[in-house]
């Protein structure tokens, strides 16, 4: 009996030396242990992986990997200017718009805002065991390419046309995203894009080569965001671009990812390609300048590119064994990306992750919802104002409010967008101030036929909501589990350009998809359904097909006439399929009639001011898009004058004795020389977010007074303009334009009035190297509080081939009526950094320069004063 209790003893005392040696040997598994360092971990992590999880880990939809409790990661997110893509989020306005407020503050809190409802929506996917795309911490923003050109059509996600501005803009957007630098833990990771010499056009982009870039250009305009964000605000990724650049594809520059981006700048971070650009090295009409995958997936990590956006990096296994590159150089790359994914604390147990308690109570918050109606009004540009109509009384006469733009929620939301949970139209805000003697849409933004929209007058089968009920799968005939459902609320416009997808969960192609909603006219007569997809669809009525066009597999129209009745209902499925390549699908209904100006305004006769909502909109301008409307091309614009039918309508109104005060919603510059003429007033509202409607009526009726300046050059025509495809900055924006613009870079008009007074520099003589500082008082000698933006200009005088001045520096004053405030601006010695021939670098050199004061760059309104560099 006892041998059997020793023996007993003997095998419980072996089992439990083993089980203690494992977990000693499990604690000593460095990877495991969050008191590392984040590179330590990296280290030892990839010590421990196969050339083939190596490789799976390296794209965009990363592999786990279940023996090292490496979970399955999706680098690609988006939060452009809200959480976008995922769901209910605040809405901020268009990146270009929160440019014109000159507030990097207040672009640092909206991130911040942004950051937390991207935790609290990644902590709620965890809990649930999601990892789709749209569901990580890995956020794809900002875009800091420079906006050389007004026709480019993503223009629009920028921060305007200034290398200072974009750098001040850009790096508050980082720091909101990532969080405290001195936390153990990354908030989130944002990532500069696109790296580097990359602003359109976009219907070319796979195969365009930005080539012949002078040096100056490149190191003075296109190449110094990019720096700020990797050098001063550490930004954690970089996005290369689909375009070449003097010859290679930017994902293969060794010279923009090896020699200025690693060895010149020192960056550690990831570089990740731009989505299925290494597809362009390889693919026919496009860049075509390697044989196969397998030799561009090789170039380009060895390249420096270690995260690819598509699944061509599959083929690196096979580079590998082929001798193209060594899996040496593969460690390096996937050391970076399980940095990365430690600094963020993604592979820890929550428990030790502070951000991990950020619920999804902060999503579109009270507080949120404050903040992007601060931005949407600090946003708002006031262009002109004529014998001072603005701001309008709340009453005293008879308002109208007219135009394609004045009650389009969709137009405010930009692109890369989320969805807000309620959106105020313009039209909606000017009713909370005032009540209007009527509402006509009077025009489309192109074309001579108006549909005058009964979107509105569709129900969900249920009948609980306006819209139609979608049902997606992941096959191309509607079989298998459901990808997604959504309730589509407004008149479709879906594509997959830009990669975005239908819904969340839904794949980029092959996919299927069902709606189905009531409509119930309000009225009888003929309504027009109208359809585009790509690649085939269906359109039933009370079940009875009426519209087909399938398997064609490419983008194709048709309209269908119901004549319809009041009391009847009817019920519209639609069904699509997309398998390969570009998705759209765009639908709605309603009652068409052509467009007559002269009727459009016996609608508004009484009036005495109407106010028209104008301009373009997202649909028509944005990312590589099948638009073909007269003056837009593939997403950007040949022409940037407002489209004739709302300049037609704009003259008759003047013609008819109305005062007009044009809002104009865009993207992008817009060349406005007929509205001068015809408008009392033109106020710059941009995309302006989930709160525009509000911020635009409070400016327009002055319960808020404007201080947003143009972040870009407003031309008078493309007459103005070089050849979009030609990348010189010569006679391009303020800094190099000999023109007069219709609206200078820096323009914005206020209810107040401001004077400088005093201005004078510590110093008129410092060394190469030294700071020096501005010192000036500047006071509101108006009745109403305002915000001055104060705007510094630098000219280097002995430099005859540089920009004839150049920001660098900006601050927002605030003064209340008659105040006078001391002001000092102080320059850091990089500040008169001007390229060098001699060295081709950028460099402070001596010699004489000009300081210039005022509140846009207008030559003849700024102050002047001279220092001497020795």
């Amino acid at each position: 009996m006892l041998t059997k209790l020793f023996h007993f003893a003997k095998v419980i005392f072996l089992f439990g030396f083993l089980f203690l040696s494992l977990l000693m040997q499990a604690q000593n598994e460095a990877y495991k242990n969050p008191s590392l360092t984040p590179t330590l971990r990296a280290e030892d992590l990839v010590s421990r992986l196969t050339l083939e999880e190596k490789v799976g880990l390296m794209q965009d939809v990363s592999v786990a990997v279940d023996g090292l409790n490496i979970p399955l990661y999706n680098w690609w997110n988006e939060a452009l200017h809200g959480v976008a893509r995922a769901g209910v989020a605040t809405v901020f306005p268009q990146t270009i718009g929160m440019a014109a407020s000159f507030d990097p503050e207040l672009i640092n809190n909206v991130y911040t805002a942004v950051s937390d409802e991207a935790r609290a929506k990644f902590n709620d996917f965890r809990s649930k065991g999601q990892h789709k795309r749209y569901q990580g911490l890995t956020f794809w923003t900002p875009n800091v390419n420079i906006f050389r050109d007004p026709r480019w059509g993503r223009g629009q996600e920028t921060y305007g046309e200034d290398p200072y501005l974009t750098g001040q803009m850009g790096m508050a957007v980082v720091r909101g995203l990532q969080g405290p630098a001195d936390a153990k833990y990354d908030k989130l990771h944002a990532c500069a894009k696109h790296f580097a010499v990359h602003s359109g056009p976009e219907y070319n982009r796979h195969s365009f080569d930005a080539k012949d870039i002078a040096p100056r250009d490149l190191w003075e305009t296109y190449l110094p965001a990019f720096k700020n964000l990797v050098i001063d605000a550490d930004v954690k990724e970089v996005m290369c671009a689909y375009n070449r650049f003097e010859g290679k594809p930017c994902c293969g520059s060794k010279t923009l990812l090896v020699d200025i981006l690693r060895n010149k700048w020192g960056y550690k971070g990831i570089v990740v390609s731009d989505c299925w650009a290494i597809n362009d090295f390889y693919e026919v009409k496009r860049h075509a300048t390697h044989p196969d995958g397998k030799s561009a997936s090789a170039d380009a990590v060895i390249s420096g590119t270690d995260l690819e956006c598509g699944t061509t990096y599959k083929t690196l296994v096979d580079a590998v064994k082929s001798g193209l590159i060594p899996e040496e150089q593969i460690n390096i790359s996937v050391k970076r990306l399980m940095k990365a994914r430690f600094e963020l604390g993604e592979m820890d147990p929550p428990s030790l992750v502070p951000w991990s308690t950020i619920n999804l109570d902060v999503v579109n918050s009270k507080k949120h919802q404050k903040l992007a109606l601060e931005a949407a009004r600090k946003s708002i540009v006031l262009l002109m104002n004529k014998n001072s109509i603005l701001p309008l009384a709340k009453s005293g006469y008879k308002i109208a409010v007219m135009g394609p733009n004045a009650n389009d929620s969709i137009m405010q939301r930009g692109n890369y967008e989320g969805i807000p949970a309620k959106t105020y139209t313009i039209l909606q805000g000017i009713k909370m101030k005032t009540d209007i003697v009527a509402y006509e849409k009077g025009s489309n933004h192109v074309g001579s036929i108006v549909i005058e929209s009964a979107f509105n007058r569709m129900k969900t089968p249920d009948g609980k909501s306006i819209g139609l009920t979608a049902e997606y799968w992941n096959t191309v005939d509607m079989t298998g589990p459901t990808a997604a459902t959504q309730v589509v609320s407004n008149a479709f416009n879906f594509s997959n350009g830009g990669a975005t997808v239908f819904a969340p969960g839904v794949n980029l192609t092959n996919f299927s998809s069902k709606y189905k909603g009531v409509f119930s006219p309000e009225k009888d007569g003929e309504v027009v359904l109208q359809i585009t997809g790509d690649d085939a669809y269906r359109v039933y009525i009370n079940n009875e097909k009426v519209i087909e066009y399938w398997g064609k597999k490419k983008a194709a129209s048709s309209d269908y006439k119901l004549m319809a009745k009041v009391g009847e209902k009817y019920e519209i499925t639609i069904e699509y399929m997309q398998s390969t390549n570009e998705a759209l699908l765009k639908f709605d209904l309603g009652y068409e009639k052509p467009f007559d100006p002269t009727k459009a305004i016996e609608k508004v006769k009484d009036a005495d001011i109407v106010v028209f909502v104008g301009g373009i909109s997202p649909k028509l301008e944005g990312e590589e898009m099948r638009v073909n409307f007269p003056g837009f091309k593939g997403g950007d614009r040949t022409d940037i004058e407002l489209p004739l039918v709302q300049r037609e309508l704009m003259k008759t109104l003047k013609a008819a004795g109305k005062k007009v005060i044009f809002v104009n919603c865009s993207g992008s510059a817009m060349g406005l020389v007929p509205e001068t003429e015809t408008c009392d007033a033109i106020v710059q509202a941009w995309y302006p977010g989930e709160s525009g409607g509000i911020a635009v009526a409070d400016v327009l009726f002055g319960d808020y007074n404007p201080s947003g300046k143009l972040p870009i050059t407003f031309y008078k025509n493309i007459n103005q303009l070089p050849d979009f495809e030609d990348y010189s900055m010569k006679n391009r924006t303020y800094r190099y334009m000999k023109e007069t613009p219709l609206f200078a870079f820096g323009h914005g008009l206020s209810y107040a009035k401001f004077e400088f007074e005093n201005a004078s520099l510590k110093s008129k003589k410092i060394k190469a190297g030294n700071d020096a500082s501005l010192n000036f008082s500047i006071k509101n000698t108006s009745s109403n509080i305002g915000d001055a933006v104060v705007q510094v200009y630098i000219r280097n005088l002995q430099d005859k081939e540089g920009p004839i001045k150049t920001l660098r520096a900006f601050k927002r004053v605030s003064l209340n009526a008659n105040e006078k405030k001391e002001v000092t601006i102080d320059f850091p010695a990089s500040s008169f950094e001007f390229f060098d021939t001699n060295t081709s670098s950028m460099k402070v050199k001596a010699g004489m320069y000009e300081i210039l004061l005022g509140t846009s760059s207008v030559e003849n309104e700024l102050k002047k004063l001279t220092i001497e560099i020795k």
